[in-house]
């Protein structure tokens, strides 16, 4: 068995190439049973993102496991495999799981020590479980990823004003329009990055937004966090209406299309209107022909890149320090993966121990008697339990314990020798 991470970034793929590999949650069970019909993957977890998609996998041959992924992930995106596997990074045991404890930090995200990936990861981890794609292994190294991301960000300080990618979003728009107070500002979505637009555009000063989704229940709900007057809503029927209306747009929903191009930007947009659009959804609202409208300056979440890049130094020196958290919860991770190859051992040894105690036991009540035995059956039996789990208890945490591999497997041979145990390497 090992563990790979298969997967591409913001680091290794441009937009264009990620949003063909986005799988939404309503894919993912698909995804998910496709990958374990693969003859040598045996558990998987998918986390996917504006910035990254992950195919955490465990394999029982590895060079054939992470063929079977890739040649996944080229069907999936209707890409060539000499074209996609430039983009792509693998990454196998060791390597991956730190990987994925760094990713669940933030240490591996676009906004260094950003918050959101650490809720995306428990997101990835709940959907695996709830499609039967996460076992054993997978259940126990997310988890303690998980356990990494939040000690991060509780023993560090890498999340102090660390910005998000709505934040930079905001920031980018401040660049380049220089007063937000003035600018008519629509919002296309009404999800966890829309509340992070508004609550940094406020913060700017803007006070001329428009939020707008499909439905206008959520749209609402939104708007009612923040308890402004300023604040207006409606749904996407009017979209381009409202478009037509505003100086800045930020797009940020789930649609899988673009819900803006160049044509519609055209029929509904006087031919002297300047509009600027700032797109952070993966896959991407906005179509690229948006930018040969003379009047339209379109951007994306790479275009974040620049920004983003102003802010990380100081918390690059945060993110040093986290990595010797981040080892320890990799070395806790691989004591117990190694730990693993004592079970037959262990699970031989206490069914051998647990059949002599049964035998011992109903001859120990034969000989005191029916009366005897029925009055006090429960205190011997709790008794001759507790005498076997204190004999065992040492043996089997010192064997699970032992970090050397070679000390480790002379133990258990000793073991199987002493008590003549039958086991499935036997």
């Amino acid at each position: 068995m090992n563990i790979a991470v298969v997967g591409l970034s913001h680091k290794t793929a441009p937009v264009e190439v990620r949003e063909k590999l986005s799988i939404p949650t309503s894919q993912t069970a698909s995804a998910i049973a496709q990958l374990l019909s693969r003859p040598h993957i045996e558990e998987v977890s998918i986390l996917s993102t504006c910035n990254r998609l992950e195919l955490h996998i465990i394999i029982r041959e590895t060079e054939q496991g992470v063929r079977e992924v890739t040649q996944f992930l080229c069907d999936y995106g209707k890409t060539p495999m000499h074209e996609l596997r430039r983009h792509l990074f693998i990454l196998l045991h060791h390597d991956a799981i730190m990987h994925l404890m760094r990713v669940s930090a933030g240490l591996d995200s676009l906004v260094l020590g950003e918050g959101q990936i650490l809720a995306q990861v428990k997101h990835a981890h709940q959907l695996g479980q709830q499609h039967k794609g996460v076992g054993r292994i997978l259940n126990r190294l997310l988890k303690q990823a998980i356990t990494a991301g939040k000690r991060v960000r509780t023993e560090t300080s890498i999340g102090a004003g660390a910005v998000s990618i709505s934040s930079a979003a905001a920031e980018l728009a401040q660049l380049k329009v220089a007063n937000l107070a003035n600018c008519r500002i629509a919002i296309l979505g009404a999800g966890k990055m829309a509340r992070l637009l508004v609550q940094h555009l406020l913060s700017k000063q803007a006070d001329q937004i428009t939020i707008l989704n499909r439905s206008l229940g959520r749209a609402q709900k939104l708007a009612d966090q923040f308890n402004q007057d300023s604040l207006q809503t409606a749904t996407l029927e009017v979209m381009m209406e409202t478009i037509a209306a505003s100086d800045l747009v930020f797009t940020c929903t789930a649609s899988t299309e673009p819900l803006l191009d160049r044509a519609k930007l055209e029929a509904s947009l006087d031919p002297n209107q300047k509009l600027m659009l700032i797109d952070i959804s993966v896959p991407r609202n906005v179509h690229t022909d948006a930018n040969q409208l003379e009047n339209v300056q379109a951007f994306n979440v790479d275009d974040l890149k620049a920004v983003v890049a102003q802010n990380q130094e100081s918390r690059r020196r945060i993110a040093m320090e986290a990595e010797t958290l981040l080892e320890e919860e990799v070395n806790a991770f691989l004591d117990w993966w190694r730990s693993l190859e004592t079970v037959p051992t262990i699970s031989s040894l206490r069914s051998k121990v647990e059949t002599i105690r049964e035998q011992e036991l109903e001859k120990a009540l034969s000989r005191l008697g029916s009366e005897f035995a029925e009055k006090h059956q429960e205190v011997i039996e709790a008794l001759t339990r507790g005498i076997v789990n204190k004999i065992l208890h040492d043996p089997m945490v010192q064997l699970r314990s032992q970090r050397d591999i070679e000390a480790r497997r002379q133990a258990m041979q000793t073991l199987e020798m002493l008590f003549n145990l039958e086991t499935a390497s036997n």
